[in-house]
């Protein structure tokens, strides 16, 4: 890695006027010496907390129940890196109850949770791929800000970062006669037996993806999506628990200086430290939030108790609540099958238990938060 070179600048002109320089990246699929001294020992650490919560997540028991909120928080906080501003308890929101102004924030959230989940149940038929790659990002941008930029088709044309045109851009990523032979090269990569640490694998592929920037729009939030999916295709996870763009959210500046410090001056192993310091600091806080969710669990059970017969129905509204902690009475009833003088009166047992808090403020079409489990993620 002390030898690694990220690749150089490209002159690309028609004349004088249109001429600017774009960076194209060596191709990723060749050994790696692994010498750095530091580099190893944060790898040690971020392998064994990785370890460490994918264990925990195994043995937490009923854990789909919280699944579904996992891929909420991190859809928030991917789409929050590109500008966004949904909030976790907007997200959790019925469409009808989406105000106009935000409809298109939460649709982007909404699209980016299906092309996770549909991602991850087809990752036994489909593995990581350039076609799984177009599929994914297809329906991330199917409907939203970017369906007129060719989702699922990579570009045909030159893309930029920062700056208003290309001639003020931060960054340009490789003309577009290159991508076919970069992407074929980053799976092959991904799929090769070269004796590569998992974890420095999907290191290099992130950065080398974003460096590539395939399509018109999208890449951070598709880059990101497929962190996750290499983690499982790896079996270093068997459920979709750890997700890094809260820390890359969290630490945005020195996400970006990282991959621009690699292009700039061959420096891999500050952007691999970076990336497995954000795996660890990130198995700890989802295995903290996996502690903190039982915890919560047998509070709110120890609560319950109190409703005598309520108690039995109560229980089961609440494996409801863990997947769709925002709810309205008549969703409560569909969901179980009570008349809804009785659902509304369980709610207000909810209520008063401190279990469940009304949002709106009206009086008709109230809709009612499990808070206190909702901030976990949030803090997560």
């Amino acid at each position: 890695m002390n030898h690694f070179t990220a690749g150089c600048l490209k002159t690309q002109n028609q004349d004088k006027a249109t001429e600017y320089h774009y960076f194209l990246p060596n191709l990723l699929n060749r050994s790696y010496n692994l010498n750095n001294a530091k580099l190893l020992t944060v790898l040690e650490q971020a392998t064994k907390t990785l370890g460490e919560l994918n264990a925990y997540g195994e043995l937490t028991p009923d854990i789909d129940f919280f699944i579904k909120m996992h891929i909420f928080s991190e859809s928030v906080a991917s789409s929050k890196i590109e500008g966004t501003q949904t909030n976790m308890q907007e997200a959790l929101l019925p469409e009808s109850d989406i105000k106009l102004e935000v409809r298109d924030d939460w649709d982007e959230v909404h699209n980016y949770i299906k092309a996770m989940n549909d991602s991850i149940d087809n990752l036994e038929n489909l593995p990581i791929s350039l076609r799984l790659l177009k599929q994914t990002h297809r329906q991330l941008l199917s409907g939203v800000r970017g369906k007129n930029k060719c989702p699922g088709e990579v570009r045909v044309s030159q893309n930029w970062i920062g700056g208003v045109s290309i001639n003020s851009a931060h960054f340009i990523p490789p003309h577009h006669q290159h991508l076919d032979e970069l992407l074929f090269d980053w799976e092959d990569f991904w799929h090769n037996n070269h004796k590569i640490p998992i974890l420095i694998k999907i290191a290099l592929c992130h950065y080398q993806f974003e460096t590539i920037h395939p399509f018109l729009d999208g890449n951070g939030r598709i880059g990101r999506l497929f962190i996750i999916l290499q983690l499982i295709e790896a079996q270093f996870l068997s459920t979709p628990i750890l997700y890094l763009s809260d820390f890359f959210e969290k630490n945005r500046s020195a996400y970006y200086q990282a991959l621009d410090k690699v292009r700039q001056s061959d420096d891999i192993n500050q952007w691999l430290i970076f990336f497995l310091e954000g795996v660890t600091n990130t198995a700890k806080k989802s295995k903290n939030t996996l502690k903190n969710i039982l915890k919560l669990k047998n509070e709110y059970e120890i609560r319950i108790i109190g409703l005598g017969r309520k108690a039995k129905i109560a229980k089961t509204i609440l494996e409801f609540l863990y997947t769709d902690p925002v709810v309205s009475v008549k969703q409560l009833q569909k969901f179980s099958g009570l008349k809804y003088a009785a659902s509304n009166n369980l709610v207000k047992d909810l209520v008063k238990l401190q279990i469940l808090k009304e949002i709106t403020g009206q009086n008709r079409n109230r809709l009612f938060v499990m808070s206190e489990y909702l901030d976990l993620f949030a803090r997560e």
